[in-house]
């Protein structure tokens, strides 16, 4: 199927889900979405990044050419943080100049807009969040999940998890926000993401 309904953006560093990585980029073109990963270059052309090296090994690589210094979020049908650590990475600041001072990393910019920006959808999924939580105003209040882990993080910015059972939640819409827990869910959160873009499309006519 052509990828002619959208593009749906993914910001990626270093250390990405492989999972969550792979299934992007079969699932959304097959339902007619162009993938393209996003991340800071540095002031280079381009980057390569690795996924997580789960099993000792760097399965995945993607070369990424553009900067989120360079795009409007409004040109996306949605944002997706990938999970593992490439989120931590990407709030990573050369300097910062004090206590309860504004995270301004490029990528943590690039979300605020995202998420101010009408109609685009933000998605994230595992430790994703972690970028989030670098611009606590973008959580507080909402309802959202996340890996076990994260989940002192994720409060700490003002979030209210959801909880089930003995854990927490699978899969989360608030607003603009779709969250979930962790990977073994990627096929719920891709199809649940797609069916808020449509919402919010028909919703817009």
């Amino acid at each position: 199927m052509p990828a002619t309904k959208g593009v749906i953006g993914v910001l990626i560093e270093d250390h990405f889900d492989s999972t969550e990585f792979r299934a992007f980029n079969e699932y959304f073109p097959a339902q007619g979405y162009q993938v393209e990963y996003l991340s800071h270059l540095w002031g280079q052309p381009e980057l390569t990044f690795g996924s997580n090296p789960d099993d000792g090994t760097v399965d995945d690589h993607v070369t990424v050419t553009t900067d989120v210094l360079h795009v409007d979020p409004s040109d996306y049908a949605g944002i997706i943080c990938i999970g593992a650590y490439a989120m931590d990475r990407l709030r990573y600041q050369p300097e910062v100049s004090g206590p309860n001072a504004r995270n301004t990393a490029p990528a943590v910019e690039f979300v605020r807009a995202a998420m101010a920006a009408p109609g685009v959808l933000v998605g994230a999924i595992c430790h994703s969040l972690w970028l989030l939580c670098a611009a606590p105003e973008l959580l507080r209040g909402r309802q959202v999940t996340c890996a076990h882990n994260i989940v002192c993080d994720v409060e700490s910015a003002g979030a209210e998890v959801v909880y089930a059972g003995s854990g927490t939640a699978d899969l989360v819409v608030d607003g603009e926000l779709v969250t979930a827990k962790h990977p073994e869910v990627t096929g719920r959160f891709m199809s649940t993401f797609l069916e808020e873009i449509g919402a919010r499309a028909l919703a817009s006519r």
